[in-house]
C-alpha cells in the first residue's frame, strides 16, 4: 500500500504548475528524477538536454523481478523512459560500476534509453550504482541510485546523467540551452555571429563550475566573449550564461566544444558548436564596360535640363548598366560636368541619406571635366546628386561595383580584390611616336609575370590628356570589341586634364612575353597625347592578400586652408607634406584609401602626387591643376602604419582639400600571413593604333 500511495504521489507532482527557473526551490526528498545531458551525443535517442522532475513531469518507476527497474518521465506528448537489468543471473551493488548494452548477458548490464519515435539499436553505456533498497517482503526495489554514461549505435559522443527513485541522496544538474550551437552559414572575414548558452541548475544541491574552455577540432576558430558561470556556485532554480562566438577566419565547417566542468558524476558540460564558413563577396569589385546612364543634354536617366543651385537630382544605378537589381555596396562612377554656368562643385551620395559635408567633382565656371566616383548605393538602389552654384549638364558613366552583403553569387560570380602596387608610369605618347590622332585608339598591355598575369580582372589607372587641339574626350575600354559610347576624360582645347578610372581588361596573347597578359584600349576623339599611369590592380579574388572595399558616408580629412589633417597652411613648390589619415570613423586595419583630392586656387599649372608615406616619391601624377582652377580628382592611395601618405605639389603654392569615400581591408580569408603579395609591372608595351 505505501508503494502504491508513493506512486499517487508521484503522479499528482506532475501536474503542479511549474514555476520560473530563477524562482524554483530546490526539489525535496525523496528524490525521483532522469537528467539527461546530451553533450556532443547526437539527435538520438534524446533530442534535448533535460531534467525530468515531478516539478516539471510526470515521473514513475516500476520494479520487477530480477532486479529489473523501468523509470518513465512524461510530460504532454513528449516522455523519457530508461529500462535497467543488472547482468544476467546477478543482482545490482551500489558502489559498483557496471559496463552494459541494449541487452544484458553474464558480463554487462541491460540499458536502453527511449524517447517517442527514438530508439537505438545497439547501445554501449555504463551505470554507476550509488544505491539500491529492496523491499524486504518482495524483493524488488525501492530506492535506488545510478549515474550513466551512454552511446547510442557507435557514436562518439557521450550521453549521461543522473537516475533517482524514491532515494535520499542529492543530485545536481545543469540544464544547457541550446544544448547544441549551430552559428550558421558565415562570411570568412565577415562580422561572424554569436550564441548565448544559459545553463539551468535543476538539481537538489547547487552546481560548482570550473572554468569554462573551448576545445575539439577547431577551438581556434570560436571563442568565449561573456561568461558568467565560471568559478561560480549556482543554486538549484538558478542559472548563468555563457556567450561564444565565430572568428570565421578559414573556409569549411568548423565545430568545437564549449566545456564547463561541474560537480555532476560526468565531470564536465559539454555544448557542440559548429558554423560553416565560405568566401563571401562582400566588398569585392566587378568591373564592366562603361555604359552611361545619365545625360541631362537628353533626358537620360534625369530631366532634360542643368541641374540648378541648390538641385539635387536622384539616378537609379541598380539594374542598370550591368549593375545587378541588389545586393550592390557601392558603384564606380565616371560623373562629367559641361557647360557649368557658375564655378561650383557636385556631391555624389546615398540616395536617402543627409548630404555629407564633402564633395565629389569641383569645378570652374566653362568647364568641361569629369571625376572617378565611388559612392555607397542608396535607397531604392540610387544615388544623389548635388550641384551648390549655378547650373551645370551632368554625365554619368558607370564603369564597375563592389558587392553589398546580399549579392546573389550564382548569378555574378565571384569578383576581385584590389592588388597593391607602386604607381607606374605604363605610356607616354609624348616619348613614344607622338599625339595619337583624333578618332584612333592606342591598344596598351602591362605584364605581372606568368604567375599574376592571367589573376588580372582590372587595371586602376589614372589616364591624362595632354594639350588636346580641342574639346574632346577620352574612352577607356578593354579594348576588345565595339568602342563603347561612354567617356573617361573629358577635355578642353591646350589643358591637362587626368582622372582616374578602373578598367575591365581585355587579354593579350601575342604581346612578345610568352603567356598572355592583361590589356586595354584607349580612344580619343580629338588629336590629344596621351599619358597612362598605373596605380593598382583589380584580381580575380584569388591572389593572396587581395584588399576589399568598405563604403564609407564621405568624411573630409585634409584641408589645409584650416589645418585639418595638415600643418603649414598652403603646399609650396616642390613641397612634400605627411598626412595623417587617422579618424574614428576609419577603422584600424585600413591598408587603402579611396579618396578624391582637391587642389584650391593653385598660384601656377602644377602637379600633384600622391603616395604611401614608407615609399619614394613615384613619377606619375594624380592631379595636374591649371592656376587659379579648383578641381578634383579621385585618388587611390595605399598607407603605412599610424594611416599616412604623402601629397606633393611641384611648382607655385596650392591648398588641398582630400575627401574619403571608402577603404580598402586585407580580407581574411585570402591573407597569407607573409605581409602581403604585392605587383609588379614587369613589362609594358602599346599596340598599333586602330
Amino acid at each position: 500500500m505505501s508503494r502504491a500511495l508513493l506512486g499517487v504521489t508521484v503522479a499528482l507532482a506532475g501536474v503542479v504548475t511549474v514555476l520560473p527557473e530563477a524562482a524554483s526551490a530546490a526539489p525535496t526528498a525523496p528524490f525521483t528524477a532522469i537528467t539527461a545531458d546530451r553533450g556532443d551525443h547526437g539527435y538520438t535517442p534524446v533530442p534535448a538536454s533535460d531534467a525530468w522532475t515531478p516539478d516539471n513531469a510526470t515521473v514513475t518507476g516500476y520494479p520487477s523481478s530480477g532486479d529489473t527497474l523501468r523509470l518513465k518521465g512524461v510530460r504532454g506528448e513528449q516522455y523519457i523512459e530508461v529500462l535497467l537489468r543488472p547482468p544476467t543471473g546477478s543482482a545490482w551493488v551500489a558502489g559498483q560500476t557496471y559496463p552494459a548494452a541494449r541487452s544484458a548477458d553474464s558480463g554487462q548490464a541491460k540499458v536502453e534509453i527511449t524517447t517517442p519515435g527514438s530508439a537505438c539499436n545497439t547501445v554501449a553505456a555504463s551505470v554507476a550504482v550509488a544505491e539500491v533498497v529492496r523491499d524486504q517482503g518482495t524483493q524488488m526495489i525501492s530506492s535506488f541510485v545510478a549515474s550513466y554514461e551512454y552511446h547510442c549505435d557507435g557514436d562518439p559522443g557521450t550521453l549521461s546523467g543522473e537516475l533517482r527513485w524514491n532515494s535520499t541522496v542529492d543530485y545536481v544538474a545543469a540544464v544547457p540551452s541550446p544544448g547544441q550551437v549551430d552559428l550558421g552559414s558565415l562570411e570568412v572575414g565577415g562580422a561572424g555571429a554569436t550564441r548565448t548558452v544559459s545553463f539551468a541548475s535543476r538539481g537538489s544541491v547547487p552546481e560548482v563550475f570550473g572554468a569554462a574552455r573551448l576545445t575539439g577540432s577547431a577551438p581556434g576558430q570560436f571563442a568565449v566573449t561573456a561568461d558568467t558561470c565560471s568559478g561560480r556556485t549556482v543554486a538549484p532554480g538558478a542559472g548563468c550564461t555563457v556567450t561564444v562566438a565565430s572568428r570565421a577566419t578559414l573556409t569549411g565547417t568548423h565545430t568545437a566544444n564549449l566545456v564547463l566542468p561541474d560537480n555532476s558524476s560526468h565531470g564536465q558540460r559539454v555544448v557542440p558548436l559548429t558554423y560553416r564558413a565560405a568566401y563571401g563577396v562582400t566588398g569585392m569589385y566587378y568591373p564592366l564596360p562603361p555604359q552611361r546612364l545619365m545625360d541631362t543634354r537628353s533626358g537620360l536617366g534625369a530631366p532634360k535640363a542643368k541641374i540648378g543651385a541648390g538641385q539635387t537630382v536622384d539616378l537609379v544605378v541598380e539594374g542598370r548598366g550591368g549593375v545587378p537589381s541588389v545586393g550592390v555596396g557601392s558603384v564606380v562612377l565616371n560623373v562629367t560636368v559641361t557647360n557649368p554656368t557658375a564655378a561650383s562643385f557636385l556631391n555624389v551620395y546615398p540616395a536617402g541619406e543627409t548630404r555629407p559635408d564633402a564633395s565629389s567633382i569641383n569645378f570652374p565656371a566653362g568647364w568641361l571635366g569629369s571625376n572617378n566616383v565611388t559612392v555607397k548605393v542608396g535607397a531604392a538602389g540610387k544615388v544623389s546628386i548635388y550641384n551648390r552654384n549655378g547650373a551645370t549638364d551632368v554625365v554619368v558613366d558607370v564603369v564597375g561595383f563592389y558587392a553589398g552583403d546580399y549579392l546573389d553569387l550564382a548569378k555574378v560570380g565571384v569578383g576581385g580584390q584590389y592588388g597593391a602596387l607602386d604607381p607606374t608610369r605604363l605610356f607616354d605618347s609624348r616619348l613614344t611616336g607622338g599625339a595619337v590622332q583624333a578618332g584612333r585608339a592606342v591598344q596598351l598591355w602591362t605584364d605581372f609575370g606568368p604567375e599574376l598575369s592571367g589573376h588580372v580582372r582590372g587595371l586602376v589607372l589614372n589616364v591624362t590628356a595632354v594639350n588636346p587641339v580641342k574639346d574632346g574626350f577620352l574612352t577607356v575600354w578593354s579594348g576588345e570589341g565595339a568602342l563603347p559610347t561612354s567617356s573617361t576624360v573629358n577635355y578642353g582645347a591646350g589643358k591637362v586634364v587626368p582622372n582616374l578610372t578602373i578598367v575591365k581588361t581585355g587579354s593579350c596573347t601575342d604581346c612578345g612575353t610568352g603567356h598572355a597578359v592583361p590589356s586595354f584600349g584607349v580612344h580619343t576623339a580629338q588629336t590629344s597625347n596621351i599619358v597612362v599611369d598605373l596605380v593598382g590592380v583589380m584580381d580575380d579574388g584569388q591572389v593572396p592578400d587581395g584588399l576589399r572595399f568598405r563604403p564609407l558616408r564621405p568624411t573630409r580629412i585634409v584641408d589645409s586652408r584650416v589645418g585639418l589633417g595638415i600643418t603649414g597652411g598652403a603646399l609650396g613648390p616642390n613641397t612634400t607634406r605627411s598626412v595623417s589619415a587617422y579618424r574614428e570613423e576609419i577603422p584600424s586595419d585600413t591598408a587603402a584609401l579611396v579618396t578624391n583630392v582637391t587642389a584650391v586656387a593653385p598660384t601656377n599649372n602644377t602637379v600633384i602626387t600622391v603616395w604611401p608615406a614608407a615609399l619614394l616619391k613615384p613619377t606619375s601624377s594624380n592631379l595636374n591643376p591649371a592656376a587659379g582652377q579648383t578641381v578634383s580628382n579621385a585618388v587611390l592611395t595605399g598607407i603605412v602604419p599610424g594611416h599616412q601618405f604623402n601629397a606633393h605639389n611641384l611648382s607655385g603654392s596650392t591648398h588641398l582639400v582630400t575627401d574619403v569615400v571608402g577603404t580598402f581591408y586585407r580580407y581574411p580569408g585570402t591573407a597569407s600571413g607573409r605581409g602581403g603579395t604585392r605587383f609588379v609591372a614587369l613589362g609594358s608595351g602599346s599596340r598599333p593604333t586602330r
